[in-house]
């Protein structure tokens, strides 16, 4: 078949070799001009678009063009519109003679796409006129995958790599989705469809993962992201394989990104984790290598992996998952602060890792580094405060223990840990009933802190409660709210806490104040004095009392010269400051005193914590108003009492126990006609708290009742005068000490009382007997000479003859030694109430001239000899003995407290009375030790009833021995901090703890269970009651003191017992003790053989006079070998 005659010349030319243009179309060649050339080339641009694979006779017709376009003259153009056209030309001849290019020459071929490449970054400037042309070139090459053709070329790698690196360098955030997409088709065709990807190439991809590349080009992150997300399955080998190279071979060589593995791991980890399921196992190889810079940067990665929010790599991989948990325990430090600080992220986007974490964190909890322990409270902390229930109560335990940390940045973080918890949850209820319920004991632990040595504990505390439990800034009516049912759920100890802490900033107020009074005197040797006395105690509440002395020295001088700040302070501490004047008064000293050119001024910040702690911030008069209001709407059963989780009684008590407290320390603030009127309801009340909280308020800050409320007393004096005759007993005491403290003319009120209840006093009724004798024992103790005759036959007719020496109604027979108050029978209660009857007389006579004192003495040692039995009848029940035997032990420590008495407890009244702390009855143990203790912690007692705690070592109870411990702790430290504080030198012997010594050699001595004087068992029993004293006195070698206890212990043996100086067994028992003394003390001090800073002086009382001359050298404790084996 001949062909047609349009066709023939075309053929004829393509088969000659020479070139056909399509028609219309001239030759291009350099003869012509670049606008020339630019339009032909278009044409055969517009040519090219238009034909397809199919048309086969126009592919042959222009083969030499597409030939011809490919020469260098084109390739090498100068004109970069010519260089795009022609581009475009070779895409479109790749597209239309696919599979098969017409070029053959490899070189050829590499120049071709190198050429490409090249055109491809015009892709750069979307804003060009040629953009579109740029466009249609990417998508016809990513459509065709033209580059394709390159995988046989020995150059594919480099044609490929320069064409990723284009790509990457140009794509920017000009460029729509089309462009992003055709650019990943064609890279991820290379990469799909290849036979191997060279790390080069590999290197340009993950390049742009590196955080630095990264933050430079964004959109050449997403381009490799998504250009790996395609490729998962196909380029995971060779990412595997350069890990492996790096990682596992140590061949940082084979890439410039080695350095930046870790990076690169967590990058494709978030990208897809599928690219790395064979180098995480590579990380848990790493994670145990010996370089510690290395184990820190596996750390690091991993804790951002198993961190991240939606990461299941913990889930996945659980080998790796326990190892990484195992770096918790790391040597290494940095790592070990790593992997605590990542524990907060993972709790937060991964709460079912919570229990994993838990006992990792708890051992992190006392890591000896400081940075370490201070950062697990963080990382709870800050997952607690993002949500409640991302942490367990094994965590938030962990804060809690952290809260008594040996340092004190650990401590604060936790305390304000605690506190931004409880505000957030339990304060602003953000997680509802049960997250308020969950956290509910954080109120209680941050006030136990109060109970800390450390002022900077206190001071935190302090801080806390107006900041976070109850926040200063609220309005009135909503503050006090907070505080009342915070009061009401507080446990006993808390309570206490706060309670202390009021006392303490109310003191501080008074230090303050008397600072103020000394400023206005004349300037003299003695006031000078007076104010270095008075700063030296605001020091010491105040934050490192070594700088602060300087500082309070310094304001000290400030109130001398500055009125206006002199005035604002005195404003502060006065009880009559309201809440508002105090926040203005506070603000205007910093502000005066502070300095705009002085950032850091120490001197200011001491301020601060001074203002902080005087400041009346949360009560005033309003206030208690309020607080009264609070109260009454309980009463009233129109509160929230339910709804806040406190039952309506316990509410009420709570409030009225708290308004008591602040009627101690802010009695001005309840001088309002509305409060006191409101205390009248209370004392109406049936329930017996209620009446008798509103009676000791009375008796608190009633004082300027009679000249500034008239109107209120006319109303109280009938209701005190019949609570005082017939109110229940504590209500009819509290009565009688409201009209001592409020009235002027008490004289006729007390006569008015005592006359009719002193008459009206019958045996044969016990039960209404208690009261009388409760209210004339008061009455006897504020007013001794008023009814001095009438008492003293009232004591020795009616209380001794016919109340104590009588058995009236026999005992209820039981094998109980105690019982509750309201089972004791009313003839025991009303011989309790005479026996403090007597006691308070004589406390308010106050001398012993009748030699009542004498009398009163032994019919309580003949009570205690009796074991309670007065009468030795046996009428008695065991629980009515263990009252009365408590009762005249604790009557005789009281008379104990009075010098006048104490002067004539003998020795045998002394030591029967100590020996009640071994009382069979537990109750009695406990009820008398807090007597004890009470008594000794006030500095009443003499020194010798301290010595009685040593008898505690044979109690069986632990937690009775414990508390004896607690006991002698803060009474020796009560002593020393006084004796630092006072130059006392003449109350040595009555303060110095050391001197304890010789009166618990004394005590033992004379203990009624030392019977056999060289009895090993009886003599541990003697060393283990001596140690339990001399551990806490040993504890500090304060002024080389165990040399003076040593010395101490050899005068006594150079001495007799005063008590029984004839009797040669007493004192070898008392010889036998003081060697067990000197063996404890030698076995347990280094510095107990250096010279005696003082001589001792011994009480004479306990011993004769020293005899150096026949001293007792002999050693008495033939024993003494298997007490102390190492020693002898």
């Amino acid at each position: 078949m001949m062909p047609n005659s349009r066709e023939e010349p075309f053929l004829s030319r393509a088969t000659d070799g020479k070139v056909t243009y399509p028609p219309g179309v001239k030759e291009i060649s350099d003869k012509i001009s670049k606008e020339e050339m630019v339009r032909r080339l278009k044409m055969v641009v517009k040519t090219f678009m238009d034909m397809d694979q199919d048309s086969e006779e126009e592919k042959e017709l222009y083969l030499n063009l597409a030939l011809h376009l490919a020469s260098d003259f084109f390739l090498k153009h100068p004109d970069k519109d010519v260089r795009l056209l022609v581009a475009c030309c070779l895409a479109d001849i790749f597209r239309i003679y696919a599979p098969e290019a017409p070029y053959t020459s490899p070189d050829k071929l590499k120049d071709i796409f190198m050429f490409i490449t090249r055109q491809l970054k015009g892709l750069e400037d979307t804003k060009s006129a040629q953009f579109n042309r740029y466009f249609y070139l990417l998508e016809n090459i990513a459509w065709v995958k033209s580059y394709n053709i390159c995988f046989e070329l020995e150059d594919s790698n480099e044609i490929f790599t320069q064409l990723y690196r284009t790509l990457f360098q140009v794509i920017n955030n000009g460029h729509n989705q089309k462009v992003h997409m055709h650019m990943v088709d064609l890279m991820s065709s290379i990469i799909c469809e290849g036979d191997t990807v060279s790390q080069e190439l590999l290197d340009t991809v993950l390049v742009n993962l590196v955080p630095a590349h990264k933050n430079l080009n964004k959109q050449a992150y997403d381009l490799a992201k998504a250009l790996l997300k395609r490729t998962a399955q196909a380029i995971e080998p060779y990412i595997t394989n350069f890990f492996n190279q790096v990682l596992m071979l140590g061949k940082t060589s084979v890439s410039d990104l080695s350095e930046h593995v870790f990076d690169l791991i967590l990058e494709l980890y978030n990208i897809d984790s599928h690219l790395l399921l064979s180098v995480l196992p590579q990380l848990e190889f790493k994670l145990k290598s010996n370089d510690n810079d290395e184990r820190l940067q596996v750390v690091k990665l991993l804790a951002k992996m198993f961190g991240a929010k939606d990461s299941e790599l913990a889930a996945q991989n659980k080998p790796l998952w326990q190892c990484y948990l195992g770096r918790f325990n790391d040597i290494h430090v940095p790592i070990r602060l790593e992997c605590v600080k990542f524990a907060s992220h993972c709790l937060m986007n991964h709460p079912d890792l919570a229990k994993d974490l838990t006992e990792f964190l708890r051992v992190r909890s006392h890591d000896p580094e400081e940075a370490i322990r201070h950062d697990v409270i963080v990382s709870i902390v800050t997952a607690a405060k993002k949500d409640l229930s991302l942490v367990n109560d094994a965590l938030l335990n962990i804060v809690k223990e952290r809260t008594l940390d040996k340092r004190w940045r650990v401590r604060k973080e936790a305390m304000m840990g605690l506190a931004s918890i409880y505000r957030k949850y339990s304060l602003q209820g953000e997680g509802g009933r049960e997250a308020s319920k969950q956290i509910s004991w954080i109120k209680d632990k941050l006030l136990h802190i109060y109970y800390q040595n450390s002022i900077d504990d206190r001071l935190l505390v302090e801080r806390v409660f107006a900041q976070y439990m109850v926040p200063f800034n609220l309005e009135t009516t909503e503050r006090m709210k907070c505080l009342y049912y915070l009061y009401a759920t507080l446990d006993t100890n808390a309570v206490k806490a706060l309670n202390e802490m009021w006392k303490c900033q109310n003191m501080l107020r008074h230090h303050v104040k008397d600072l103020l009074d000394l400023a206005k005197k004349p300037k003299s040797e003695a006031s000078n004095k007076a104010v270095f006395a008075k700063v030296m105690v605001i020091t010491r509440n105040l934050p490192d009392p070594g700088k602060a002395q300087d500082f309070v020295k310094k304001l000290a001088q400030v109130l001398d010269d500055d009125e206006r700040i002199r005035d604002q302070l005195e404003t502060l501490v006065s009880p009559s400051c309201s809440c508002k004047q105090a926040e203005v008064c506070v603000k205007d000293i910093t502000k005066k005193l502070g300095s705009p050119k002085q950032p850091s001024n120490p001197f200011l910040e001491m301020v601060k914590f001074l203002l902080e702690r005087i400041a009346p911030v949360h009560i005033d008069t309003e206030s208690i108003s309020a607080l009264i209001k609070q109260v009454n709407k309980s009463i009233d059963g129109t509160a929230d009492d339910e709804e806040e989780g406190v039952p309506t009684e316990e509410a009420i008590r709570a409030g009225l126990e708290l308004l008591k407290v602040l009627s101690f320390t802010h009695p001005v603030s309840f001088h309002s006609a509305e409060t006191f009127e409101s205390l009248l309801g209370c004392l109406k009340m049936d329930d017996e708290k209620v009446a008798e909280a509103a009676l000791q308020i009375f008796k608190n800050t009633g004082s300027k009742m009679e000249e500034s409320f008239p109107h209120i007393k006319s109303v109280l004096l009938p209701v005190l005068q019949s609570k005082a005759k017939r109110g229940p007993p504590r209500q009819a005491k509290y009565a009688i000490h409201c009209i001592n403290a409020m009235f002027t003319n008490r004289d006729t009120h007390f006569a008015q009382i005592f006359e009719p209840l002193h008459k009206s006093l019958d045996p044969a009724n016990l039960e209404q007997l208690i009261t009388p004798l409760t209210t004339l024992g008061h009455l006897a103790q504020l007013a001794p000479e008023q009814f001095a005759a009438p008492l003293k036959s009232l004591v020795a007719n009616f209380i001794v003859k016919d109340l104590l020496m009588n058995d009236r109604v026999p005992g209820k027979k039981t094998t109980k030694l105690w019982v509750p108050d309201e089972e004791v029978s009313p003839e025991t209660m009303a011989k309790i109430q005479g026996i403090k009857l007597m006691v308070r007389w004589l406390l308010g006579v106050k001398n012993n001239q009748s030699k009542s004192g004498n009398s009163t003495l032994r019919m309580l040692t003949a009570i205690l000899h009796s074991d309670g039995d007065l009468t030795e009848q046996g009428r008695m029940g065991k629980p009515d003995m263990s009252r009365l035997r408590l009762a005249a032990a604790c009557a005789l420590l009281k008379l104990a407290q009075e010098p006048c008495y104490h002067e004539i407890v003998t020795l045998e009244q002394y030591q029967l009375c100590a020996l009640v702390i071994n009382d069979e009855c537990y109750q009695v143990r406990q009820c008398f030790a807090q007597k004890l203790h009470r008594g000794l912690c006030r500095l009443r007692l003499p020194l010798e009833y301290m010595a009685i705690f040593a008898l505690c070592a044979k109690d069986p109870v632990k937690e009775r021995r414990a508390h004896a411990r607690q006991c002698l702790v803060k009474n020796v430290n009560i002593r020393r901090e006084y004796l630092k504080q006072h130059a006392a030198i003449n109350k040595l012997l009555s303060l110095l703890p050391e001197y304890v010594v010789p009166y618990t050699i004394h005590l033992l001595a004379h203990d009624p269970d030392y019977v056999k004087v060289q009895d090993i068992e009886q003599l541990k029993e003697i060393k283990e009651a001596l140690w339990f004293v001399l551990e806490i006195i040993m504890a500090k070698n304060e002024n080389n003191s165990h040399a003076f206890i040593r010395k101490m212990v050899e005068n006594i043996k150079q001495t007799k017992d005063a008590q029984c100086s004839t009797d040669p067994k007493i004192n070898e028992k008392l010889y036998t003790v003081c060697d067990v003394a000197m063996n404890i003390i030698m076995s347990k001090s280094t510095t107990y053989s250096l010279e005696s800073p003082k001589d001792p002086v011994l009480p004479s009382r306990f011993f004769t006079k020293p005899d150096k001359v026949g001293a007792c050298t002999q050693l008495f404790t033939t024993g003494l070998c298997s007490l102390f084996p190492a020693r002898l």
